[in-house]
């Protein structure tokens, strides 16, 4: 039900075209993030781990305030939040291009990924309000096609910019886009939910910093050591915070989370096979461009140009699995989407250094399929997952267990190529000398954050090429190993979700039998 406000005036082509350019932003900011971080690396001297919060800060609070900005969003006004958020994501984009130092960077970033989450929620939300019937459908294809692009060519835009002007472009160039977007929101109309409830603030700050401290913990333990202090501390506050979480929701009238989805097998299974999707396919966004740019030499540009192969079937694909629905059932396509990413994750251990396009091209647009069909199906199967009138509610955790999905698995799969690559490096610096012998730990973070020439340059001449050797063979086999953790992960969800599946379907027509027995009881 539309409810009244005191702008009621609607503008559906300024709203559509303010609420896709925001949303084209979002995605853009996250993968190309990750083609600035050679570049940060080599101006700051940072550390792996600094520079991961460049990419992870702002999906971790992307997550954890999605719900907290939609309650926030119905309650004060659509167009109040989507204002807000803007001018937050515009003003951080903005500091972090002008950051002189990393420290300033990471904070910035993590409060920019609050207002992204402002954006997308709020943007939505007036969209659902501006148009209506087979209008609205069209304005939410047009979004959620928007927002793949953005995921599709984030790697491309961004180091496309980051060779021809710089890493701070990357960064820049959102700020200026999201002033245009600032100026065309005060033409948005303005909608709330009479009947919003309160904002589960606690609900939001335990979830989110409950993930915060599992994410430093990830994070910093490869340079700290996973039982140092540090690390048994954050696990500690995980563990609380998550207990206090799970308390607070079941005492909430009306809570973030409606932790009682989580006892319907077929909604955590599609959870769980969400969270292998992008464990597998993020962090590849991130840390493909700075394998291919340490081991390949290549620019930013030409390894984002190589990430196409990757990204671009995920904007085809969504709509021919539409197509494909006429007569493959949703639980085949899901299974397929989760089963083709394992293989392709699989296949894609044949990366070495120097691989052509035409050898990687396989097991990227493999990956790349499996992405994209599960973008046509995986929310909605989800949302059809459970009883209609908590539709609403399954939508939202869902999306925060994608988003939450991200941001562990790039904690996760950095953790790991910097474990397995100092594993494959072991003692073999020694004959090295200079700063890295003995220190495989600090190759691997440089390595990790597209740095190799660096390193090269610190032994003589003559010992060049032997040293590039193995560096690109301990990078490459760390990758390797993390590429079938990540496989085995999608092939257990595979297997899954297909039970599941296969489960629920044979229950389906005992349930309607059921159903239709008991019109025949009430007459006898």
């Amino acid at each position: 039900m539309r409810d009244p406000s005191p702008n009621t005036s609607r503008n559906p082509v300024v709203s559509l075209v303010t609420v896709v350019l925001a949303s084209l932003l979002l995605p853009i900011s996250l993968t190309g993030a990750s083609v600035a971080i050679p570049g940060v690396a080599a101006d700051f001297h940072s550390s792996l781990a600094a520079d991961e919060w460049i990419v992870n800060g702002y999906d971790l609070t992307f997550a954890g305030f999605m719900l907290a900005s939609g309650a926030f969003a119905d309650r004060f006004g659509r167009r109040k939040v989507f204002v807000l958020g803007t001018a937050v994501f515009t003003l951080c984009s903005l500091v972090s291009a002008l950051a002189g130092n990393i420290a300033l960077l990471d904070a910035s970033r993590v409060v920019a990924g609050v207002g992204a989450a402002a954006v997308l929620t709020s943007g939505s939300a007036t969209l659902a309000q501006v148009f209506d019937g087979p209008a609205r459908a069209k304005a939410f294809g047009v979004f959620g096609t928007t927002v793949g692009v953005g995921m599709a060519f984030g790697p491309f835009i961004a180091g496309a910019l980051s060779t021809n002007f710089g890493w701070r472009s990357v960064f820049l160039v959102p700020a200026i886009a999201g002033a245009v977007v600032l100026a065309l929101a005060t033409r948005l109309p303005e909608s709330r939910d009479p009947q919003a409830g309160r904002v589960d603030w606690a609900g939001t700050i335990t979830f989110s910093g409950a993930l915060t401290a599992l994410i430093a913990a990830l994070i910093e333990g490869s340079a700290l050591g996973w039982t140092s202090g540090f690390n048994v501390v954050m696990y500690l506050a995980c563990a609380v915070l998550f207990t206090l979480f799970v308390v607070v929701e079941k005492r909430q009238e009306r809570p973030m989370f409606d932790l009682g989805l989580f006892r319907q097998p077929q909604f955590v299974s599609l959870c769980v096979g969400v969270v292998a999707l992008v464990l597998a396919f993020t962090p590849l966004l991130v840390y493909l461009p700075s394998y291919l740019t340490a081991v390949n030499g290549q620019t930013t540009m030409h390894a984002g140009v190589d990430m196409l192969m990757l990204t671009v079937p995920t904007i085809f694909f969504p709509l021919i699995t539409g197509y494909l629905l006429r007569w493959i059932p949703v639980r085949h396509m899901v299974t397929a989407s989760v089963g083709l990413t394992a293989i392709g994750t699989a296949w894609l251990t044949v990366v070495h250094p120097g691989i052509g396009n035409w050898a990687a091209l396989g097991p990227y647009a493999v990956i790349g399929i499996g992405i994209g069909v599960s973008f046509g199906v995986m929310d909605g199967a989800a949302v059809s997952s459970v009883e209609p009138e908590r539709a609403g509610m399954a939508a939202g955790m869902f999306n925060t267990m994608r988003l939450a999905g991200e941001a562990t698995g790039i904690a996760v799969v950095g953790s790991l190529l910097v474990n397995f690559t100092r594993v494959e490096l072991g003692s073999k610096l020694d004959a090295f000398g200079g700063p890295y012998g003995g220190k495989p730990g600090e190759l691997a973070n440089a390595l990790n954050q597209g740095q190799l020439s660096g390193p090269e340059s610190t032994v003589p001449v003559s010992a060049r090429a032997a040293f590039h050797q193995v560096a690109t063979s301990a990078y490459t086999g760390g990758l390797h190993t993390a590429l079938w953790i990540m496989a085995g992960f999608c092939a257990a969800a595979t297997v899954l979700v297909a039970a599941v599946g296969a489960k629920s379907r044979q229950a389906a027509p005992a349930a309607e039998a059921v159903t239709q027995a008991e019109p025949d009881k009430v007459a006898a």
